[in-house]
This record gives structure tokens, sequence and C-alpha cells, in this order.
């Protein structure tokens, strides 16, 4: 390829765009358009950069699928222009995002790598520097004249995750996100060393890539604790509209055996609500009926999330909730691996 890769910078917001006046202290948004001014070593990458930014920079606290969306379209819109995406946005909220748009595109040909940072990108002893050079580099390396990564991924502190197995894991160290569940697709260090066997490879790369947006949000998150009550899951469980629920149950998917605990799942599942177990430890995977105190939601239908985590298993229902699937096939996507977001 004799042309430089085009990259588009998308900034939507979060601590990396901001830049302290030293003299007030006070931060304010950074303007990406004058980025390879501000940060010249951006010019000794082979590629060229392009930006967008929200006109109101957003806090990861306020991020909602409607920006889900707007993300995704901002990258459909550009997708046949540009060889790769760097996305920045707020951290605390950044595995729920990056998760979302990894669904929201079948048959993904191009790098999707989110970044951001602990520390304001004019600050000091930021991190942002270095997470946003080296997403901007690991978006335009090629492969034999194709993009070396075709997903969404997330880079922060020296690694790069694929960004539907990522979790935040430090809202103080630079080191802020972990996969438990899968190894780091690439390692910056002297050398950026991609473990190439890990990275995803679309299924028929001559597909068209396909762009949803549909996301349905009547879920919820219910995590089990010792003592919890009847009246406590009762009040969940009838949440006027609700059409699925996230169950954090304990260590490999192990939930209380009570009798008014199993029937209000089984009634939820019969008004046809989708439930999907997933464990509350940060690594491991959910085993249905591996003990007793699963088997009984191995029997009433509860959907296995296998080692998801929450934040993905949460998007994942969104979108499949906007597929308008049967209960079966619902169960049978969810269960099986679309975007490498579990294992097999």
């Amino acid at each position: 390829m004799t042309n430089k890769p085009k990259i588009l910078l998308v900034y939507t917001g979060g601590t990396i765009g901001m830049v302290k006046d030293y003299k007030t202290n006070a931060l304010r948004a950074f303007d990406f358009s004058q980025i390879q001014n501000k940060i010249p070593e951006l010019q000794q990458l082979n590629c060229e950069i392009s930006t967008i930014s929200f006109e109101e920079p957003i806090d990861s606290s306020n991020m909602n699928t409607s920006y889900y969306v707007k993300i995704a379209q901002i990258i459909a819109d550009n997708y046949n222009d540009f060889d790769g995406f760097v996305v920045l946005t707020g951290s605390d909220t950044m595995s729920y995002v990056s998760s979302a748009i990894s669904f929201m595109f079948e048959n993904l040909q191009k790098p999707v790598i989110f970044t951001g940072s602990q520390l304001p990108i004019g600050d000091l002893r930021t991190d942002a520097k270095e997470n946003l050079i080296t997403s901007i580099q690991i978006a335009s390396i090629r492969n034999d004249e194709e993009p070396m990564v075709k997903e969404v991924c997330l880079y922060f502190e020296y690694k790069l995750y694929r960004a539907n197995r990522t979790t935040k894991i430090n809202a103080e160290q630079f080191e802020a996100f972990t996969s438990m569940n899968y190894p780091p697709l690439a390692e910056s260090g002297v050398h950026l060393t991609f473990n190439k066997h890990l990275l995803y490879e679309p299924v028929d790369s001559r597909q068209k890539i396909i762009f949803r947006k549909k996301l349905i949000e009547d879920v919820v998150v219910l995590k089990l604790f010792p003592g919890i009550t009847k009246n406590v899951v009762q009040t969940i469980l009838n949440i006027p509209n609700l059409k699925g629920v996230i169950l954090e149950t304990y260590g490999a998917g192990n939930a209380p055996t009570e009798t008014w605990f199993i029937n209000l799942l089984e009634q939820t599942i019969k008004k046809g609500i989708h439930i999907v177990n997933v464990t509350q430890c940060a690594g491991g995977s959910v085993l249905l009926g591996l003990y007793e105190t699963s088997s009984d939601l191995q029997r009433i239908g509860i959907i296995n999330g296998k080692d998801i985590t929450t934040e993905t298993a949460i998007v994942k229902m969104m979108y499949l909730l906007g597929e308008n699937l049967t209960d079966e096939a619902f169960k049978h996507y969810f269960e099986t691996p679309l975007r490498g977001e579990m294992s097999t």
C-alpha cells in the first residue's frame, strides 16, 4: 500500500480532552483540530490524522445509548473514507460503550480503538499522550495491505484489549483496565508486540459491513448478596416494561435454592423476560449445573452468560432485544460468541 493510512480521531469527552490553565487551575476542553501542533510526536507516525469532536463533550457518567448510536453513526458515515478509527471517551464507562459498538457493527474489517486517560492531556504527568499516540499507531498498522486489527479494541497503559472483554478496575492507577478472561491482544514496551493468534478475524471478509443501531434499554442488573429479600427481588423483577435481567450470581453461577427465589425467576421467564446468569467474580465463568445451587437455574431455562463481563452482558442484551428474536433464538445467540465476547 503506497498511500498513508487515514485515521479518524473521534473525541466525545472525558478526562483526556481536558487542558489545565495554569494561571487559574481551571480545566478547559482541548481543541483536537490542533492536535498535531500540540503533540508534534504524532508527525512521526506513518498516517494522516483527521478529527471530529462532539460539539458539547460529555462526561463519561452521562454516557447513554443515544451517544453509543452517535459514535457508531460517525464511524458508519466515515467508514469508506478512513482506514481506522480512534475513539476518545471517559474511562469510567468506556467498557460499556466500546462493547456496545462491537455489537453494532457486523463484519467490521477495520480497527476501532477506544482510549482515554486518568489525567488530562495537558497535565505534566499525563498518561494521555502515550495512550493516544499508541492507539493511533495501532489503528494505522497494516499486515499485507490489510489492517492488523479488524475489531473494536480498548487501549490503556501499554496494553491493547478486546473491548468487549474489559472491565475498569482502578480509579487512581494508570493501569485502569483489565481483561480477566482473555489475554491482551498487544503489549507496548520497547517494541509493540501483537499476539496475532488472539486477534479477531471476520468470518467472511467479503461480507459488507452491517450497522445496527436499535438498542432496547429496558434491562436491569440484579446483584445477589447474602440476605437479599423476597421483596427486593420481586420489586426488581416487576419493573414495568422490563425485558431483560442480568443476574449477578456467586462463583460459578450459584444462587439461593429457596423456593420463593426460584419461583420468582421462573415466573419472570414465563412472562417472556430474558434472564442471563453472570458471575460476580472478576474472572472465571458460569458453569450451570456444576453445583446443586445452580441446577435449578438451569432447569428453569436461565441463559448461561459463561465468562462474559457484566458490562458486555448488558449491551449484548440491549442489542439482541433490538433484533426481535424468539425466546429460543435469543438464548442461542446470547450463549454464542458473536464478536469474541465470550469463550466457546
